[in-house]
């Protein structure tokens, strides 16, 4: 299956998770259906848990009430403080079967929930994950209500969406709605990238590293996706520590994978990003005993915590970002298409990265990062298409090597027999047309006193004994071409002009016409007479397979390519098959019935010892096609 073929499920099916991550923010607006209400007002003030410990159930009476909205909520935790009382009036509640209460966002590590002094909720977390979702049953009432939520964090703390209140159910169900594409995504990434984990092994040593990077990418993406959600920690509270600590691990091995990927996909020496590379995966692992450290030191450790794996670890991103970005633009231009497709695939993940971390340093609602989300589909799609890009070209060369392989092999079975023959007719040769031509002699003698009716059988021998001569000159010619005694700079101009002269009587004979155009300025080494032996050779093969076609056509054209003289001889005749061009010049094989592949084999070895090549190419009923190169001499 070629790459065209999966390209459009590919397309079609990041455009479905495109539409699921997108679908929750898209009815983030959280207006309310109308059996529900959205309080998008309330009041908040700070306290500090060393004046105001947890055994305070009510807010102070001496400290200030702030007001508060969605588009204001004023989160951040001013110095000297380090807790939150919100308070949000609950209008009447009636009309509701199951009365519930969700946020689906709110910042700290311990919440306490009180509605009209009775405790409703309460947790505290000793990690740094601060993000809670809270869902809660509530009492009908027939008057308005006070509901007090306190909030102790390490960095920020108060509601970051509206408090809806509605139907306990609808909720629960509208709140899985905008978390479930996360997780279902995350959980399919990560089911890929073990799946690709397990089939590393079947790869070679070269692919295998950009692949387990790939898998790599992919599983921590995953991790990220899914830890970033607040359902595991809603759900699994006792692993909540484990599940933050897996966020940052995988945030920390992401990005040096990514950069082990690019690198394998990039082409030159790449030094300053290699320089880089190294830089940051050090970096990477110097966070990673910061993490070990604050998990083991907790909140005391945070403030470091925070500045070496977010302040400073957040730009150096946007850096490694915009270098790997640039590194595939730069090789996109030099005609890298793999390259393109990660530049794309990096500009759109770098793009919606950036005003992730944009949005998160201007923005005082500090909204939910979610384009990140985005991004990474992206540059997964853009991965994989360039990872089966590049394994769809190791299996071509793969292909193309056992081909050459195999045309090596055949070579070298046909060198073996062509030794074995020269070596026959270099010792036998000889020997043998001696005795035939003093045979001829004695038989031209004899026929001369013979009568009128012998004649015709004299004759006979003697042109048998002429055939038997010219297949021993064709032994002979085959052992030792004899070039070196006669090599001269030869015209292929005026060489195919006299070819053309000599063959097209027997063309017109077999009703085909013999077309010869030539190049002028194309001289190569060579013995006129061998050179001419060779051609006539396969031009009468071309001639011969038309038979007595009414649009017969043997065609040769002469030119220059690539600084070699190349000569294509093609015919409309019944043609070849793979098997049949594959034995041609074989001693003994012909397709003719009477040939005996003996000129063929003569036509190959000269053209060998003129330093050229002769190629056919064939379909059966689609004619052939015969190219011979040969290295030129260029004339001062």
């Amino acid at each position: 299956m070629s790459l065209s073929h999966i390209r459009s499920p590919i397309l079609f099916l990041c455009a479905v998770v495109m539409f699921l991550l997108a679908f929750p923010h898209i009815t983030v607006a959280e207006k309310a259906a109308p059996a529900e209400i959205a309080i998008q007002e309330w009041e908040i003030q700070w306290f500090n848990d060393k004046t105001q410990p947890e055994r305070f159930e009510t807010p102070s009476l001496s400290e200030p009430w702030l007001k508060a909205n969605l588009r204001k909520p004023s989160n951040r935790i001013p110095d000297g403080y380090n807790g939150v009382w919100i308070h949000v009036a609950i209008p009447p509640i009636l009309g509701l079967q199951s009365p519930g209460m969700l946020i689906n966002r709110l910042y700290g590590t311990g919440i306490s929930v009180y509605h009209e002094g009775d405790l409703l909720y309460r947790s505290d977390r000793d990690f740094s994950f601060d993000r809670y979702m809270l869902l809660l049953p509530l009492t009908l009432r027939s008057e308005p209500t006070d509901l007090y939520i306190r909030i102790t964090s390490l960095d920020r703390a108060g509601l970051n969406s509206s408090v809806r209140i509605g139907n306990f159910d609808e909720l629960s169900r509208a709140n899985i709605i905008q978390e479930l594409p996360s997780l279902l995504l995350g959980c399919s990434i990560a089911f890929m990238a073990l799946i690709m984990l397990l089939i590393s092994g079947y790869l070679n040593i070269q692919q295998r590293k950009a692949w387990i990077s790939l898998s790599l990418l992919a599983l921590a993406a995953s991790i990220m996706i899914v830890t970033f959600s607040t359902f595991p920690f809603m759900y699994f509270k006792a692993y909540g520590k484990l599940l933050q600590f897996l966020f940052d691990l995988s945030m920390l091995v992401v990005f040096p994978a990514l950069h082990s990927y690019a690198a394998t996909i990039f082409e030159g020496k790449l030094t300053v990003y290699r320089k880089f590379g190294h830089w940051f995966i050090v970096y990477c692992v110097f966070c990673f005993f910061i993490l070990l450290t604050y998990n083991l030191a907790g909140a005391s450790f945070f403030v470091y915590y925070k500045l070496f794996t977010f302040t400073l670890l957040a730009p150096l991103l946007l850096v490694h970002l915009a270098l790997v970005l640039g590194h595939s633009v730069a090789q996109s231009i030099r005609g890298n298409k793999n390259s393109l497709i990660l530049a794309l695939g990096f500009l759109g993940f770098t793009i919606m990265f950036a005003a992730d971390i944009c949005i998160i340093y201007t923005d005082e609602s500090q909204p939910l990062p979610y384009l990140w989300k985005f991004g990474i589909v992206l540059l997964l799609v853009a991965f994989v298409i360039a990872l089966a890009r590049r394994i769809s070209a190791d299996h071509r060369r793969i292909i193309a090597y056992a081909q050459e392989l195999e045309q090596f092999n055949r070579q070298l079975q046909r060198t073996e027999k062509l030794k074995f023959i020269s070596e026959i007719a270099a010792s036998i040769a000889h020997e043998v047309r001696n005795p035939l031509q003093v045979t001829r002699g004695f038989l031209q003698f004899i026929s001369g006193k013979s009568d009128e009716r012998s004649q015709s059988h004299f004759s006979i021998a003697i042109d048998e004994l002429d055939r038997a001569s010219m297949i021993i000159t064709d032994f002979l010619t085959f052992a030792k071409p004899e070039l070196d005694t006669s090599i001269t700079e030869l015209d292929i101009q005026q060489e195919m002009a006299v070819i053309e002269t000599i063959m097209s009587p027997l063309a017109a004979m077999h009703g085909t016409v013999l077309q010869v155009q030539s190049s002028g300025g194309l001289y190569v080494l060579g013995n006129p007479s061998k050179f001419k032996q060779a051609f006539m050779n396969v031009v009468k093969n071309s001639i011969e397979s038309i038979h007595k076609k009414e649009d017969g056509l043997v065609s040769i054209c002469a030119c220059e390519e690539n600084g070699m003289a190349v000569i294509r001889i093609t015919d409309n005749g019944e043609g070849m098959s793979g098997e049949q061009i594959a034995r041609l010049g074989e001693p003994y094989y012909s397709t003719k019935e009477t040939g005996t592949g003996l000129g063929l084999m003569v036509t190959f070895r000269i053209i060998e010892v003129m330093q050229g090549t002769l190629e056919f190419r064939s379909e059966k009923g689609q004619g052939t096609e015969a190219v011979v190169r040969f290295p030129l001499v260029h004339q001062s």
